[in-house]
């Protein structure tokens, strides 16, 4: 179905089928799917994907498995979790902007920062940050609404409001004035330097590739971009002694066994990753949230309805924002932000009767889970009902969208309440619409991208 056909159809339909990228041949040479993972990795999936439980392939040498059933990624993820790291070409392509911190510490060196951390990002700890959240997001709203009626372009609205949340929550100040500078270093990085290259993957870690000129560049540059965000934020000082965001968490943050504090270089590793991490990967749920609500008005009605009814009751708490939260689980199902977990195994192991040798490369894509026909009804259909009380949960390794086991994402629930805050506001004050006619493909690069940025025109609905 066209996306104009979607959009004229009657509120009566079948459920949405949101547009995706065409299915690989699975009798695709190594070459071509080698091609198609540096364009689009979830392009380079056939029919098979979505329905064996493993799939067992070559890549460099070595074999690969992808892994599709929740038993198996209980046992990578959790169980043996510590059998399996970070592969050489991940840990070169995201240092160089991640630098030593927690998405890329292994080890002890990860154990340590993970307890140092946890305490900051407990969910006792989002009440603190809730009044930053609800600020950036009033103050885009207030500048969406002059662009009423007009095209608007709302993946960079995503992509500035979830850099403001990012900056207001760690250092308690807006980030217009570094925002666009931020955006240009993540950008840039993506553009050039986050696509792992022919000799990333050849080469052993220890070896630079040609690319790792240009990345050890980009890391001067950042670290000192960092450095400056950090001294602008020291010297606000503290409130009294009372933390008032993340920053404050993270410098009175201490090693439970150690009392150890992050160094300043440390610090720096931690606020890179927390911003990054956290900035883009909501902006990209956000963006799709939007478009899928476009495609389906009578969702977005319904959805309006519930922040409308959350706010007349004096609050927007997301406790009664349960529909807007289910909208969000189903968007990052469909698309879930991070597409694609890779791990290489330290050492043998046995997997779904399939044995794995050292350095063999394990792949768990919560694309291909959350679309696997074995463990969803319609997987490919946008039916956010499936995650409202009373229906059955998915099972626990079936539903990826932050990882699982000890090295779940760290701000899982901090990404939720901001999202689904976010969300509720945004349609509460808007009805949203999608000019551009033409299907949004997924990209998988980093994160789930948009091939485009599509043309939206949005109405106060009050």
């Amino acid at each position: 179905m066209s996306i104009a056909e979607i959009l004229d159809a009657p509120l009566t339909r079948a459920p949405l089928i949101p547009p995706r990228p065409p299915l690989a041949p699975d009798d695709l040479s190594a070459l071509g799917r080698l091609a198609l993972i540096r364009s689009n990795a979830i392009a380079s999936w056939g029919q098979r994907a979505y329905e064996d439980d493993i799939i067992q392939g070559r890549f460099f040498g070595r074999s690969s498995f992808i892994l599709n059933t929740p038993d198996a990624i209980r046992h990578v993820l959790v169980e043996n979790y510590e059998n399996y790291t970070r592969t050489p070409a991940g840990i070169r392509v995201l240092r160089p902007i991640l630098g030593e911190g927690l998405l890329l510490a292994e080890g002890r060196a990860w154990k340590n920062q993970r307890r140092t951390l946890a305490p900051a990002f407990a969910p006792r700890a989002i009440p603190l940050l809730i009044p930053h959240m609800l600020a950036a997001t009033d103050d885009a709203i207030g500048a969406l609404r002059h662009e009423c009626g007009k095209p608007v372009d709302l993946r960079e609205a995503m992509q500035r409001l979830a850099l403001d949340i990012a900056g207001r929550t760690m250092f308690s100040f807006e980030l217009d004035r570094h925002g666009p500078a931020l955006r240009g270093f993540v950008n840039d990085y993506g553009d050039r330097l986050a696509q792992p290259r022919f000799f990333d993957l050849l080469l052993p870690l220890g070896w630079p590739s040609p690319s790792d000129v240009s990345r050890a560049m980009f890391r001067r540059r950042w670290t000192r971009f960092m450095r400056g965000l950090i001294t602008e934020r020291r010297a606000l000082g503290t409130s009294g002694g009372a933390p008032r965001d993340l920053f404050d968490l993270m410098v009175a943050a201490r090693d439970p066994e150690t009392n150890e504090a992050f160094s300043d270089e440390q610090l720096g590793d931690q606020v890179s990753t927390m911003i990054l991490a956290g900035h883009e990967t909501t902006a990209t749920a956000l963006f799709w949230s939007l478009y899928l609500l476009a495609l389906d008005p009578a969702t977005q009605d319904e959805l309006a309805a519930e922040a409308k009814g959350a706010l007349a009751a004096g609050a927007l708490d997301v406790a009664r924002l349960t529909f807007t939260r289910a909208v969000l689980d189903e968007t990052m199902r469909l698309y879930p932000p991070a597409f694609l977990i890779v791990r290489a195994a330290a050492g043998p192991d046995t997997v779904a009767g399939a044995s794995i040798a050292r350095r063999d490369v394990v792949l768990i894509s919560p694309w291909l889970l959350h679309r696997h026909e074995k463990l969803w009804d319609q997987p490919n259909a946008f039916r956010p009902s499936r995650f409202l009380p009373g229906n059955q949960p998915p099972d626990r390794f079936a539903y990826l969208p932050f990882g699982v086991g000890p090295r779940v994402c760290i701000g899982a629930q901090f990404a939720l309440t901001e999202a689904t805050l976010a969300l509720a506001k945004l349609i509460g004050t808007f009805k949203v619409e999608l000019l551009d006619r033409e299907p949004v493909t997924p990209v998988g690069v980093v994160t789930t991208q948009p091939d485009r940025s599509p043309m939206f025109r949005i109405v106060r609905r009050d």
